[in-house]
């Protein structure tokens, strides 16, 4: 085969004859507000250990009224304040339909006194105490166990976020009236579908965000782009490409009610998601039904629709920073926002500097949840298990995911994944994975990384995660666009395409651990990774303007010719899907998706940021390729290694599964592996030792620009 800066694939031979869920123990103290089973009354828990006071607030309605009741709670053990409100007593409160909720709390640094009003100063003594402590009792804070959230804290007919704040300037605001609230459910029984028990070694995950997937959709309901329910009407689609999980960004409650508002004013919109607001609430912007209630049972709908064309559903969690955020301003301790956990108990829920008078940040977007305390870990634990058991989901990525293994809560940052105690430990024991052959788990895929301190850790998570392997995606991009200036050498490109074992095989993890990426959604698209020499994010609506985004991409225009553009992008492509591991592309690349060199669109809730269903010849030949390519590797299980490929040990007593070539046919030794000046590598896998339709596969690669002949090698014994 003569190969000119691409790849090719042969089948070489003749084709050959051929546990239970372990369930965590779920919210303990039965925090949140629930019915009982006779639906008469409704028991409020909430957690604080150091409040002096907790009182509940109940509304009927969600904004623009004030209380229609508001009532002390007790404090039991273990810091657990409870309540419990009768349907006769809602009734005499005037409140006969939904009941919306949310908190006041007392505590050291303004304790109780009887003559507070709302929107006074009466008992205040500072913003912030030498412990940490940020009790307000203007503000009207959401339960963290809240199951659905109301709406979002600013909003197009209320705009003022300074009434969430603490300081000088707003202590004594009162935010009751506006502030979102939790919304009692009183349960359904709704199928969420049959749960795909497919070994994660066999997945292939396809990113999107749930609102841009069908946004662009003409052939949806317009009512219904943009929802949980469009999401569920492209499950048939995504089957028929191949993808056999999606993993939508994140969907629990955020701030982005406003980012329609505005379409050419993109400063402070939200498009990701990743400033969570409720870990148990999905977002009510994706719900074509925003009734209570609504939201929680359209998701459940979707989760089926998924489930029934035998696609797992994969959400996006962040339990490393909140959206309640960090300081207002630098070197100002007292102006933070108050939305929830900061008010009911700052200390426990956030981990702060060494004076406890500002949050520690490894995140960048102002600072980290507490991961090391137990009742944070709780919080986790609690929301995931609900994703999982109640709403049907099967696994989750995990946002910047080494803050879940930090093991110190204040003044400190230390990543150490042999921590029992660490939330990431304490995550895998009571949610178990999914078993290496399959059955019922869940899949638990770390973003390897945070900012800071030994924070960045491929390769380095304990046992039970399966990572984002970023230096997977640096080898392949610098190999294909950076030849000449970045040195690669087979050796790095084989240990990438045969599972990383140098990342994951020294703790017992396998192939499958190491998901394999080229794109993801916080960079450029595959179109423009090989469209692009640099970033472009400061170009109008609806492209940009964005700000931040890497600097370093290891992008190339390929010189500007959109044939080797695409033949690039078609390598990459090809490279993930043939290599060991789980391969994961993003919701557009199968069709050359392109933000026009926006490398960091979080911002962008706009057309040009959501995904496009109306292709070009080009576009629609790439799309068949990817197809073609997905159900290649569906076909052959010699590309999907439950273990690590064996090499042989040269005596037959050990079978060589993996060997790799020169382009000449000779095998490659290490001296070819070693020089990065060698361009061009193949390798052949027996496929006979997986039961697979081939009995060896032969992979070619070239990733010079210039051509070269490759020779098919020697078959293995008894093979043509």
């Amino acid at each position: 085969m003569k190969i000119r800066r691409a790849l090719g694939v042969a089948m070489l031979g003749c084709a050959l004859l051929g546990s239970p869920l372990a369930h965590a123990a779920i919210n303990a103290s039965k925090l949140g507000a629930a019915y009982d089973a006779s639906k008469s009354s409704i028991n409020f828990k909430v957690y604080s250990s150091r409040a002096t006071r907790i009182e509940l607030f109940l509304y009927s309605a969600a904004t623009g009224q004030q209380e229609k009741a508001r009532l002390p709670l007790t404090l039991g053990a273990g810091g657990v304040w409870s309540l419990n409100v009768t349907s006769v007593q809602l009734a005499s409160y005037g409140i006969g339909g939904t009941v919306y909720y949310g908190y006041r709390a007392w505590g050291p640094n303004w304790p109780y006194n009887a003559a507070w009003a709302k929107g006074s100063a009466t008992g205040f003594i500072s913003d912030v105490d030498a412990s940490g402590n940020r009790f307000n009792p203007n503000k009207l804070l959401t339960d963290p166990y809240a199951l659905e959230i109301s709406h979002d804290p600013v909003t197009a007919s209320m705009g003022n976020g300074t009434i969430y704040a603490s300081g000088p300037l707003y202590r004594n605001i009162d935010s009751g009236s506006s502030a979102p609230k939790g919304i009692v459910l009183q349960g359904d029984s709704q199928s969420i579908g049959s749960k795909p028990t497919r070994a994660l070694k066999d997945d292939i995950v396809y990113e999107a965000h749930v609102r841009g997937l069908t946004k662009n959709d003409a052939g949806i309901s317009a009512a219904y782009r943009g929802t949980y329910k469009g999401a569920g009407l492209k499950a048939p689609y995504l089957a028929s490409l191949g993808v056999t999980a999606i993993e939508f960004l994140p969907l629990q409650e955020t701030q982005n009610d406003t980012n329609d508002a505005d379409p050419l004013t993109t400063t402070g919109d939200n498009y990701w998601g990743y400033m969570t607001l409720g870990y148990f609430a999905p977002d009510r912007r994706y719900s074509y039904d925003k009734s209570p209630g609504g939201p929680t049972r359209e998701f459940k709908e979707m989760v089926k629709a998924f489930h029934d064309s035998g696609i797992k559903v994969y959400i996006d969690v962040v339990y490393n920073h909140t959206g309640e955020g960090g300081a207002w301003n630098a070197g100002d301790t007292s102006t933070y926002n108050l939305y929830g956990m900061r008010g009911l108990d700052n200390p426990t829920y956030y981990s702060l500097t060494a004076d406890y008078q500002n949050a520690w940040d490894n995140t960048g977007v102002g600072g980290n949840y507490n991961t090391r305390n137990t009742v944070a870990q709780n919080l986790i634990v609690d929301s995931l298990a609900y994703w999982r058991d109640q709403l049907g989901v099967d696994g989750f990525r995990y946002d910047l995911a080494s803050v879940l293994g930090n093991t110190c809560q204040h003044g400190c940052f230390n990543f150490d994944k042999m921590d029992s105690g660490n939330a990431l430990n304490r995550i895998v024991a009571e949610l178990p994975p999914r078993p290496a052959a399959g059955g019922s788990g869940v899949d638990h895929i770390a973003e390897p990384w945070a900012i800071g301190g030994n924070s960045y850790q491929v390769g380095g998570f304990p046992s039970g995660w399966a990572e984002w392997n970023g230096i997977y995606r640096d080898a392949i991009r610098q190999d294909q666009n950076k030849l000449g200036v970045a040195a690669v050498t087979p050796g790095t490109l084989a240990t990438r395409f045969a599972g990383s074992s140098d990342l994951y095989g020294d703790d017992g993890r396998k192939p499958w651990h190491s998901v394999n990426f080229i794109t993801a959604h916080d960079g450029f698209t595959l179109k423009d990774l090989y469209s692009c020499n640099s970033k472009n994010n400061s170009q109008a609506w609806p492209y940009g303007p964005s700000d931040g985004g890497e600097d370093n991409n290891n992008s190339w225009d390929q010189g500007g010719a959109a044939g080797e553009q695409r033949k690039a992008a078609r390598n990459g492509m090809a490279l993930m899907l043939l290599s060991a591991g789980v391969p994961m592309l993003v919701g557009g690349d199968e069709a050359l998706r392109s933000i026009n060199c926006n490398n960091n669109p979080y911002n962008l809730d706009s057309s040009a940021n959501w995904q496009n269903w109306s292709w070009t010849t080009d576009q629609a030949n790439f799309q068949a390729f990817t197809k073609g390519l997905l159900a290649f590797r569906k076909a052959h299980p010699a590309l999907r290694p439950a273990n690590f490929y064996a090499s042989g040990d040269g005596n037959g007593n050990v079978m060589e599964q993996l060997r790799w070539f020169k382009p000449d046919g000779t095998v490659a030794d290490a001296g070819y592996f070693g020089n990065s000046a060698n361009h061009a590598l193949a390798w052949r896998i027996d496929g006979s030792e997986f039961g697979d339709s081939a009995s060896a596969l032969y992979v070619a690669y070239n990733g010079w620009n210039a051509s070269v002949n490759f020779t098919l090698p020697w078959p293995g014994n008894g093979k043509s």
